[in-house]
């Protein structure tokens, strides 16, 4: 992908972004001064603490590589901080706005081995995933949002902002979530990713075709010898065992 994305492409990102926030704005935010006052006190908290964690890990001699990890920590947090939208009220329990949503550590893992983990672009998948177990989906799909206005030409989060607002929408793939997984397919056509989750969408909605149809084009994209391959390879077997059992139509 070449810089000229931006003049060709970032207008229809910047409308896919838009679509995507009205599918998860199931509801409006009271807002008035002394939020805006203490939203702004926060992040000042927040960019302090970043500040002072640069300053611990230079003086402490850890290595630069490891800073990546430590941003990426402190990125979850600022996420999670942000997309809850309201640092001045008072404390009170989270209430979840549906049931908690599954994530399971194996798709975490595919999802690690398929695009990374510890780097800026993932930490919002993290918090978003904090977020979904929760069951506060609304926040948890306005985390990737939020990347994906930060980092509009990331992979990682075009393909988490269909995962998030599929579920979001209680599994359902919706127009939305199929835009943003789209793409994602647009900025990397060859990765694997994309098609994978995808098709993990439309399976977990019941569409199990349309789900087989893109973990085929998964598996076809993935090198031999990587370690999601043999995961998508056993996903997909177990899939077309189930549709055998499936009448016909």
């Amino acid at each position: 992908m070449t810089g000229s994305w931006l003049e060709t492409g970032g207008e229809n990102a910047r409308e896919l972004l838009a679509v995507a926030r009205c599918a998860v704005r199931a509801h409006g935010h009271a807002y008035d001064q002394r939020d805006g006052i203490a939203t702004v006190s926060g992040w000042v908290m927040l960019v302090g603490l970043g500040a002072a964690a640069a300053v611990g890990l230079w003086v402490a001699g850890v290595a630069r590589s490891l800073w990546t990890m430590v941003g990426a920590a402190l990125m979850i947090g600022a996420a999670g901080y942000a997309a809850q939208e309201h640092a001045g009220l008072a404390g009170h329990p989270v209430q979840a706005d549906r049931d908690a949503v599954a994530v399971f550590p194996d798709m975490t893992e595919m999802r690690d081995q398929m695009l990374g983990r510890f780097t800026g672009d993932g930490a919002y998948l993290i918090a978003s995933d904090a977020l979904m177990r929760s069951g506060s989906r609304e926040s948890g799909a306005r985390v990737v949002l939020m990347g994906a206005n930060r980092y509009p030409r990331s992979l990682t989060l075009w393909t988490g902002l269909g995962t998030a607002i599929s579920q979001h929408d209680g599994g359902a793939v919706s127009p939305a979530a199929r835009l943003a997984f789209e793409q994602a397919m647009r900025l990397a056509p060859e990765h694997p990713a994309p098609p994978f989750f995808a098709g993990l969408a439309y399976v977990q909605s019941g569409d199990f075709r349309k789900g087989r149809a893109y973990w085929l084009r998964a598996l076809a994209l993935s090198p031999r010898g990587t370690p999601y391959r043999e995961g998508i390879a056993l996903r997909l077997a177990a899939l077309d065992a189930m549709i055998a059992q499936m009448p016909p139509g």
